[in-house]
């Protein structure tokens, strides 16, 4: 039987957002393994109640269900182990330092930058729940928590100097071929192309060619992704 793989969807239940979401889809394609989605949405939480968890991803394979991108990952190597996704003990400690890095720098980064774009992308019965949820989080009302892309996107660009450095002298941050390290950043960085008009990257960027590698991994899989539509007037309320 298929793995079952829930995912986190916009309004437009095709779009699919989540970054913890793509690093497993594009981890499922590295193994060659296939599976089936269940679009989910932030106020769906009694659909995973199965599961333990709040949030997506949720992947069932067969009587087990495991949440937590992070616990996927790792058992997915253990359970399918080639091609494998961490490179044994020291690539996971790898990719446990880019997971971190990312979470905590690239992902605060990126919100800022889209937030608006993303709201106004959410399904209307997820509205209440992210704005609740993000305000409580940072502390502040949505609309100050969007940054002005003038003066924040160039900080972006300057936070994936790490990345930049590493895919200017080898194709991919695992080496010749990706490595989960590689999905944790493109997942951030799919997030906002599948949510957001605003293009992170600029063209000539080595950061920019290692991702359109990625978009053309696994038979260009993410690069087919739908691009979510607005359902809402960015402004709103």
């Amino acid at each position: 039987m298929p793995l079952v793989l829930y995912d986190l969807a916009g309004a437009d239940e095709e779009a699919r957002f989540s970054p913890y979401c793509w690093r497993i889809k594009m981890a499922l394609r590295h193994k060659g393994l296939a599976w089936r989605e269940v679009p989910w949405r932030f106020t769906d939480k009694d659909a995973i109640v199965f599961s333990g968890s709040k949030t997506v991803p949720v992947l069932v394979d067969g009587t087990r269900s495991l949440s937590d991108s992070w616990t996927i990952a790792r058992y997915l190597d253990e359970h399918y182990p080639e091609p494998s996704l961490l490179g044994g003990p020291l690539g996971e400690a790898h990719a446990l330092f880019i997971r971190l890095w990312s979470e905590s720098t690239l992902h605060p980064l990126i919100l800022r930058l889209i937030l608006p774009d993303l709201y106004a992308r959410l399904h209307p019965k997820d509205l209440d729940y992210f704005r609740s949820s993000r305000e409580a989080r940072f502390g502040k009302p949505l609309e100050q928590i969007a940054s002005e892309p003038s003066t924040s996107l160039p900080a972006f660009r300057a936070a994936l100097a790490p990345v930049r450095s590493v895919v200017r002298s080898q194709p991919y941050l695992g080496g010749a071929r990706p490595s989960f390290a590689d999905y944790i950043v493109f997942g951030a960085l799919q997030w906002a192309r599948v949510m957001s008009p605003l293009e992170l990257l600029e063209p000539g960027d080595a950061v920019h060619a290692w991702r359109d590698r990625l978009l053309g991994e696994h038979d260009g899989y993410a690069a087919r992704a739908p691009i979510c539509q607005p359902r809402l007037d960015p402004s709103a309320r």
